[in-house]
């Protein structure tokens, strides 16, 4: 098995089209058609994570957190992200990111998160925006299903909790083809009308080429027409954070104590409390600073997020709870599902979870 073959299921999991625009995300260092001896999942790629995939002759390394974010122009091993690269080069370790592709995902990092508190009805916090199109085309009555079922196939068709999603209706065509042409119905030259069927359709950006293919591939028309327009739409399964309701309320201290043992926080730095009970709870993991309005007009009792500054607190304005429990801990549990799903994925090949603690931050 190549390393190309692993990736493709690494973006099934979390398409590389869901990460936000400032990320770096996928296969940061090494060669995709190089045979895979074992993969170490981390959350961060350090130097004794590299270490580590070494000794237990795993030729890549899946993280959580890019190793390689921002702009580098030397590699000479004088910061841990140099020594990290270098150490990975020198031993043909390739290593690949997922970060925002996974935390967008709707059963991404904050599911993950909403799960370990147990919470119910979640839905994503802030939706992504512009990532939806529509395509339109036309075709005979006889070949509409063969066209439709084909993009559907191909991911088309799917809003929130339903696929297989398209608006059909009836209209009236007329064409007529040049010498050059070669009609499937009608004769070049002459013109020609008949009864067509419009088929609309949404679908995910990222889609695109693989729907185009299915509609060309299994259209009856020598010339295929179609239309592609960009949605406003907000994606409502696919975005940034989630909120849910726990099963039962809780004080807001009872509240934080439980979060710190769901989430095996060293230490929770929150807002001054509200004396309201805690039920629909908020959550981002990583750092969520700039979702604090979207918490509070969500309706949420509490926010869990985590690299908060000292002004942010006073964001709450004593309409919700406001908790940092840590980067790392709002994260802690996403390379165990990448494991998770990688193992179900590929069987009876090696995927190993990292037991190197890459958290930066101790407590005293």
């Amino acid at each position: 098995m190549k390393i190309k073959n692993i990736i493709e299921v690494l973006e099934e999991m979390a398409p590389l089209s869901y990460a936000e625009d400032f990320d770096n995300v996928g296969l940061l260092v090494g060669n995709s058609d190089a045979e895979n001896t074992g993969v170490l999942v981390c959350h961060d790629a350090l130097e004794t994570v590299i270490e580590e995939a070494i000794a237990k002759n795993c030729n890549l390394v899946v993280c959580f957190h890019p190793i390689l974010f921002s702009g580098i122009k030397k590699i000479t091993g004088k910061n841990y992200v140099e020594r990290a690269i270098l150490k990975a080069i020198k031993n043909d370790i390739a290593i690949y990111a997922v970060h925002t592709a996974l935390d967008n995902h709707s059963r991404g990092v904050n599911k993950i998160f909403s799960d370990t508190l147990g919470l119910a009805n979640t839905k994503v916090l802030i939706p992504k925006q512009n990532f939806l199109q529509k395509l339109v085309t036309y075709t005979t009555p006889d070949n509409s299903d063969k066209v439709r079922n084909a993009m559907f196939e191909a991911g088309a068709g799917t809003i929130g909790n339903y696929d297989n999603c398209s608006f059909n209706s009836e209209g009236f065509f007329t064409f007529q083809g040049n010498e050059d042409s070669n009609p499937v119905i009608g004769e070049r030259g002459k013109l020609h009308t008949g009864t067509e069927i419009k088929i609309e359709v949404i679908f995910e950006k990222h889609l695109q080429s693989r729907i185009l293919k299915a509609l060309f591939s299994n259209h009856i028309y020598e010339e295929v027409a179609y239309e592609i327009y960009d949605l406003q739409n907000s994606h409502q399964n696919i975005g940034l954070g989630m909120i849910g309701e726990l099963e039962n309320e809780m004080g807001e201290k009872d509240f934080l104590h439980f979060v710190k043992d769901k989430m095996i926080a060293d230490g929770i730095r929150h807002s001054a409390l509200t004396g309201k009970k805690i039920k629909k709870v908020a959550v981002l993991g990583g750092s969520g600073s700039f979702a604090i309005k979207n918490a509070i007009q969500a309706g949420a009792d509490a926010f869990l997020t985590a690299d908060l500054k000292y002004h942010q607190f006073y964001e709450a304005e004593n309409r919700l709870l406001l908790a940092d429990i840590g980067h790392f801990e709002s994260e802690r549990y996403t390379k165990n599902y990448i494991v998770d799903y990688l193992r179900k994925k590929i069987l009876n090949f090696a995927i190993i979870l990292s037991e190197e603690n890459t958290n930066p931050v101790k407590y005293l």
